[in-house]
């Protein structure tokens, strides 16, 4: 989950991999940093969200050096949605935010395989405990928050979200 506040952006994921019944392992990083302002998530199939992500963290990196600044979230949002688009139909299994920071403020963007991307105005969960998550977050998300409230808000619904979701848990990660 990943969400916008007055303190900035929090994203936070729990740590399992899981392939059906399967437990693949319970201590995937789910998230990939793509620059110091900028994180993306991953929810899906772990081979094409790190993949891709990782992809996006060469991409860029060089718009960087070729203009000598960074990239915008939304700009960044754009360039994965963009290459989702040129795959679409080929089996792919990837729904990720890009979360992060620039001149504009704080803001979260959602996309998947299929190219959809969307801005979010508060923030997304992605994954099968999203809902769970969702239910926590909704009940105590203000805009107004302190950072230590909001990222005990992203902690505790992704807690609440691996104890109903069967397919969710091992380590809770939260960034700020």
């Amino acid at each position: 989950m990943a969400f916008v506040f007055q303190g900035g952006v929090i994203v936070a994921v729990d740590s399992r991999a899981s392939m059906g019944s399967y437990i693949g392992s319970g201590t995937v990083q789910k998230v990939i940093e793509i620059n110091k302002h900028l994180l993306g998530t991953m929810a899906g199939g772990a081979a094409d969200c790190s993949f891709w992500e990782r992809n996006l963290t060469r991409q860029c990196r060089l718009f960087e050096l070729e203009n000598g600044n960074r990239i915008s979230v939304a700009a960044a949002s754009r360039l994965l949605a963009n290459v989702m688009y040129q795959y679409r139909g080929r089996g792919l299994s990837m729904g990720t935010m890009v979360a992060g920071f620039d001149t504009k403020g704080p803001q979260v963007y959602y996309v998947d395989n299929d190219a959809t991307r969307l801005k979010a105005d508060v923030g997304f969960s992605v994954g099968s405990g999203s809902t769970f998550a969702y239910g926590v977050f909704d009940t105590g998300y203000k805009y107004d928050l302190t950072v230590e409230e909001a990222i005990d808000l992203g902690r505790r619904s992704i807690f609440h979200a691996t104890h109903r979701d069967a397919y969710s848990g091992g380590y809770i990660n939260v960034y700020h």
